[in-house]
């Protein structure tokens, strides 16, 4: 076909040819430019099986648009032969770039970590790679990686809601995709999703890294075999243990123990890229230095700024009325995919100074992260969101030398009521930062208090580099895993060694040790000691630090400090004087109240979360859970069912267990409980094995609730065991055993849920009510509520 003309296309090259057809290199004649043209054979249309999948990769490709995804431009059909237009990327395949003893450890990060934003990119639009490889990625002359070929895609939510089969990875009779790249799951017939992709990429991370696959035969059935049952050989030493470690965790046989998110591994992967890995050499481009480019970027966003500032001047009216407001995601100008960190962070710090307005309600950066790179009309967004104003504008960072610029648009009409642009060295960023919260205050007339005032005008020089590992530590902790807390909490220690005096970087850092000592490591005396000097510290240097006393709060309420209620509170509380519009601490506050057993206060905040973040799914989770313990089981349920799956798995489906239990739906509670189990979700407190205890008492099967009680009673200590002490005391209560139930509802109280009205209402306790010991447990603990009523 070399030579002659297809449709509009005109064939140039042929690229290669697959089970899916042909590719070849074609110039379009519309609209100018080559594409790579994938050209299904005329005798496969017979297929219908064959059309059907060609179909499918058409579909799959054009709902994807990422700059590391090889982008759809048309499917169509010319001369009874159907044909996917795509982009044509010039470069070469991945799988011949790397040599016999593998790539530099910071070129497998960096590619590993653009291939993981493209799989997230599609993961989130549902769709799995299912035949990802190291010769299904291109190279492109300027050194990015693009993911070809989502021909094996299926949609991922089939196989999460089990509408597929376990032939739904079967086509044709044969498995989909690569052999030396298949998931043990998929090998065994069960359906692909995300987690078999992530799997692929831990394959591709050991090629990369070390010039060979880490599975290896002579035949498939020995490949078949190493994969299912044989552990890889150690990566070499050389390599940073940061990068052995993803790669290790990518290649957990079983799914359950792998990352569960591609942004997990490209989140992770960036972590360990030291500043001189942060751009791999790559094929020198052909146009003008980078010096002239730099400049020409700054000379044109010189001009778009004046007339920005020309047409701002023009807008000055007072704001008609703007009590809610969001700052969108600020752009990243740089032309460094790996200065995203230092956007966001941007971000992030506009909105916490504004957050402290006592009168301006501002949405978090969790609430707006969801619009980074989408280009929907702003009236849409302000809609979406339920504000009067956005903030919207750039970031460009060059050496030690920032510039951001900012605009203040009125969303209904989108008048632009201010627009500056200001330019500082690095170590200045807290001024600059300040100044914008400042001029953004006056533009909508608010009220400032002198406190407001106070802490807005407080700024201080920062060391440049600290500052840089501070906003690298933040991106790691808002991650919200166990490596990204890791991650974040040795980032945030360098920043601090760099500048002592960085009162903001102490108060990151303290959160950092608390939070890990809450979910990873419940008894390490270590980090909590750590925590409180970070705090000290922090304090001394800033006596108004709403970080500070938040991570203080969250301190406070661990298994280490016995989950000191009242304490945390005051803390919490301090922090929202300071900063009313904090999420994660309104959301917390929210949980000390549901332990307590004030569910009205706790549903009240949770609430005002959702305000501060529409699309929160911890707030959401929290919503739920004040629910539940007010006795409102259905809307519980309901609220539940909004919550994503992966959230704190083992809680989420112990008390939608347990609503349907109070409902009395014992039987359909049981179901979900055993289904929910066969996938083996992680139970780190016991919640799972504890309320398997409880439906097996309610059934009379004494035995079986004493074996999954020790199985629970080995989980003591971690940070919400608390609620495992309540269901084996409910359980003992069905058995009509008072005394150990008692005991364990004195562990509950003592380890962090002291609530009342909880073990009052519920119906498991009916045999035991009338029990000396238990009417002496609940009278103290009625009036330890009644207290915390009247003072909480």
């Amino acid at each position: 076909m070399i030579g002659q003309t297809f449709g509009h296309y005109r064939i140039l090259d042929k690229l290669g040819a697959g089970g899916m057809g042909v590719v070849y290199r074609a110039r379009d004649e519309t609209l100018e430019r080559d594409v790579a043209l994938k050209v299904l054979p005329a005798g496969a249309l017979a297929d219908d099986a064959a059309r059907a999948r060609f179909r499918k990769e058409a579909l799959a490709l054009s709902q994807l648009n990422h700059p590391n995804i090889c982008t759809i431009y048309e499917v169509g059909e010319a001369g009874g032969q159907s044909y996917i237009a795509m982009e044509y990327v010039e470069g070469r395949p991945l799988s011949a770039m790397i040599p016999g003893d593998g790539l530099p450890a910071e070129a497998a990060s960096r590619y590993g970590s653009q291939i993981a934003g493209a799989l997230a990119h599609a993961h989130q639009r549902g769709l799995a790679h299912r035949d990802l490889k190291s010769s299904n990625v291109m190279i492109t002359t300027d050194g990015r990686a693009k993911v070809l070929d989502f021909g094996l895609a299926r949609r991922i939510r089939e196989a999460e809601t089990g509408e597929a089969t376990r032939t739904a990875s079967l086509e044709g009779g044969a498995i989909a995709g690569t052999l030396a790249y298949m998931a043990p799951e998929v090998l065994r017939g069960e359906p692909a999703d995300a987690r078999s992709d992530l799997w692929a990429l831990g394959v591709m991370l050991y090629e990369m890294s070390t010039g060979e696959l880490p599975f290896r035969g002579q035949t498939g059935f020995e490949i078949s075999s190493a994969i299912l049952k044989e552990a890889p050989a150690p990566l070499p030493p050389r390599l940073p243990a940061g990068l052995r470690s993803i790669a290790q965790r990518c290649l957990a046989k079983e799914p359950g123990q792998r990352y569960q998110r591609a942004g997990e591994v490209g989140a992770a992967l960036e972590a360990i890229q030291s500043d001189a890995a942060v751009a791999v050499p790559a094929p020198p481009r052909p146009a003008r230095p980078r010096r002239r480019l730099l400049l020409g970027a700054a000379a044109l966003l010189a001009v778009l700024a004046a007339v920005a500032v020309w047409s701002g001047r023009r807008e000055r009216r007072p704001a008609a009325s703007i009590e809610a407001l969001a700052v969108l995601p600020l752009e990243n100008l740089s032309g460094d995919p790996q200065q995203e960190f230092f956007a966001d962070g941007m971000t992030e710090a506009l909105i916490a100074d504004l957050a402290k307005i006592k009168t301006l309600r501002v949405l978090s950066r969790p609430s707006v992260a969801r619009f980074k790179g989408q280009r929907r009309p702003l009236p849409e967004i302000a809609r979406d969101l339920k504000v009067d104003a956005l903030v919207v504008g750039s970031v460009l960072r060059s050496g030690d030398r920032v510039r951001i610029s900012a605009q203040l648009i009125v969303a209904a009409s989108e008048k632009n009521l201010w627009s500056e642009t200001y330019e500082r060295d690095l170590r200045d960023i807290l001024s600059l930062q300040s100044e914008v919260a400042r001029a953004v205050a006056a533009q909508i007339r608010v009220q400032l208090t002198p406190e407001e005032q106070k802490r807005l005008a407080k700024t201080r020089p920062v060391n440049p580099q600290a500052y840089t590992e501070y906003l690298r530590g933040n991106f790691q902790r808002n991650r919200g895993s166990r490596e990204g807390r890791e991650a974040a909490t040795a980032l945030l220690e360098r920043a601090v060694a760099l500048d002592p005096d960085f009162a903001a970087g102490h108060a990151a850092l303290a959160h950092a040790y608390a939070s890990r000592v809450f979910f990873d490591q419940p008894k390490a005396m270590d980090l909590q000691e750590k925590a409180h000097v970070a705090i000290q510290k922090a304090l001394s240097l800033e006596a108004d630090s709403a970080e500070a006393y938040a991570a203080r709060g969250y301190l406070l309420w661990t298994p280490l400090s016995r989950f000191a209620h009242e304490s945390a509170v005051r803390e919490y509380r301090r922090a929202l004087d300071l900063n009313p519009n904090q999420e994660d601490v309104l959301e917390r506050l929210a949980l000390v109240y549901i332990h307590v057993g004030l569910s009205e206060k706790a549903l009240e905040l949770a609430r005002r979360t959702l305000e501060v973040n529409p699309a929160s799914a911890w707030s959401r989770f929290r919503v739920a859970e004040s629910l539940l313990y007010d006795g409102r089981y259905e809307e519980a349920l309901a609220n539940y069912a909004e919550v994503p799956r992966e959230l704190l798995p083992d809680v989420r489906l112990s008390q939608t267990t347990l609503a349907l239990l109070w409902l009395n739906r014992k039987q359909e509670a049981a179901a979900q409980l055993e289904q929910a189990l066969q996938a083996r979700p992680p139970d780190p407190a016991g919640n799972l094995a504890s309320l398997r205890a409880l439906l097996a008492a309610a059934n009379g099967d004494a035995r079986r609730a004493e074996q999954h009680i020790q199985q629970a009673a080995a989980n003591r200590g971690i940070g919400h065991f608390h609620h495992s002490a309540h269901y084996i005391a409910a359980a003992y209560a069905l058995m009509n055993r008072p005394q150990p139930a008692v005991q364990w509802l004195q562990v509950a109280a003592e380890e962090g849920f002291p609530a009342y009205p909880v073990f009052e209402r519920d119906p498991s306790f009916g045999k035991i009510r009338s029990d000396p010991g238990f009417v002496a447990f609940m009278t103290r603990l009625k009036q330890q509520w009644e207290r915390y009523k009247a003072t909480l």
